[in-house]
């Protein structure tokens, strides 16, 4: 392992030189989020064009070794919470354990043992005695909700006093496909969602930019805002963000940044018409 300092602005997969494990620094969970890749091939069912997942291509992820990745994870937990990594990797300011992440290089539901990688979790997490006190997330686009092992996996998330971050970018099938590349009903969201945060505690997280200089529409607005509507009962609030790292997909030079004013506001407008709680992330 090197000596480097990590960064928002860096989120390599290899920081820890491992294949499940990898650290960053999160602007949003404000501090160190050991995050867990499934997705170690860098396929993905979806293809957003904001993803800073260089070589991404369609697909799922080959089988995960439950075994290693308890292995990695013990290993890594053992140097954040005995050992100086924090001193060492992070700067002052982010030196706490903020949380555990299923993110990474595609979606984590994708990977038939899901279910059995949060057991692996849950039973490292207790030789730390940490299970229930630190934060565990999973960080889904939502659209495997319907098969068993993912609702046997949110099962297992709730155990653990989890929550997930339930990506939802746009509320239009238009939007949906130029943004995610996914052709799924907005019906199918919106049932894939509630039946989430009926489950698990869920925000929804929604990235927001500028396409070829121009912000989202009216009518863009409108149809995500008719979608929160249906869910506001059962989502603990939203996650609206903006670019933060260079995407590497073939339409970033189309993306430009939304200043903080106009995030600010749309989240404001967001609260007003939804009642849905707002967090923003410039």
């Amino acid at each position: 392992m090197t000596n480097q300092i990590l960064s928002v602005m860096d989120h390599r997969r290899d920081g820890a030189g491992l294949v499940y494990v990898y650290p960053v620094v999160s602007r949003r969970a404000a501090g160190l989020s050991i995050g867990i890749n499934l997705n170690v091939n860098r396929a993905c069912n979806w293809a957003c064009v904001y993803c800073q997942v260089e070589g991404l291509s369609k697909g799922g992820p080959p089988p995960v070794d439950p075994g290693l990745l308890e292995r990695e994870l013990a290993g890594f937990l053992e140097q954040v919470l005995v050992g100086d990594y924090l001193s060492r990797h992070v700067p002052e300011a982010c030196r706490r354990l903020a949380d555990i992440a299923f993110s990474g290089d595609g979606e984590p539901t994708s990977a038939r043992e899901f279910p059995e990688v949060l057991q692996v979790l849950a039973r490292v997490m207790e030789s730390f005695g940490i299970l229930g006190k630190l934060p565990v997330r999973l960080i889904t686009n939502g659209s495997f909700m319907h098969r068993d092992e993912v609702k046997r996996g949110l099962m297992n998330l709730a155990a653990m006093a989890g929550e997930v971050w339930f990506k939802v970018d746009r509320g239009d099938p238009e939007g949906m496909l130029s943004i995610n590349q996914s052709r799924i009903p907005v019906e199918r969201v919106v049932a894939n969602l509630r039946d989430c945060a009926e489950r698990v505690p869920t925000w929804v997280q929604s990235c927001w930019f500028a396409w070829d200089g121009q912000a989202p529409g009216k009518e863009a607005r409108q149809a995500y805002l008719e979608l929160l509507s249906q869910v506001a009962d059962v989502v603990k609030g939203v996650h609206l963000y903006g670019l933060a790292r260079p995407s590497q997909q073939p339409e970033a030079g189309r993306l430009g940044r939304l200043s903080g004013a106009e995030l600010e506001n749309w989240g404001r407008c967001i609260e007003k018409e939804t009642g849905i709680s707002v967090v923003v992330s410039p």
